[in-house]
């Protein structure tokens, strides 16, 4: 990550709604996830750009390395979740339906799709504590995103 992305990803943590992350990856056909702290996922953190149509705004996405996944499976610190082409299923994209399957296992309710800001709170809440999920290759925000948060935030 650059000098630049590090203080991006300090930005987004000050205001951020949760401080421990779900990062899910797929090995093999199966998919699974670990539970990080935000030290843990700013190693993951990788500089990107949107499209040129979208305006090309500097953005931060989570990226699970071959060698990171090898090293969670071996230590045994992956938790095996299901099958790929569960992701693939039903009208919401693979981030959404990890999401899903990851509420559904740790918190027994119904997922439902909603829209409340990284700034607010988490993805799900487990035992009184907010963690935020994220698939690998998962946008973690971008400089408007991340602009407006903190102008709301003050």
């Amino acid at each position: 990550m650059s000098e630049y992305g590090k203080m991006v990803s300090v930005r987004y943590n000050r205001i951020a709604g949760a401080h421990k992350y779900i990062v899910g990856f797929v090995k093999a056909g199966r998919v699974y996830y670990v539970v990080l702290t935000w030290a843990e996922l700013t190693r993951l953190l990788r500089d990107d750009r949107e499209s040129s149509k979208r305006g090309g705004a500097f953005k931060l996405r989570v990226r699970v390395d071959k060698m990171q996944a090898a090293a969670w499976l071996a230590n045994g610190r992956a938790v095996e979740l299901c099958d790929v082409s569960e992701l693939s299923a039903g009208k919401y994209n693979k981030g959404e339906n990890f999401e899903r399957v990851i509420t559904e296992l740790l918190t027994e309710e119904v997922w439902v799709k909603d829209n409340v800001p990284f700034y607010v709170k988490g993805d799900i809440n487990v035992n009184g504590e907010e963690i935020q999920i994220k698939l690998d290759g998962a946008e973690l925000t971008n400089e408007r995103t991340l602009a407006r948060a903190e102008a709301l935030v003050g």
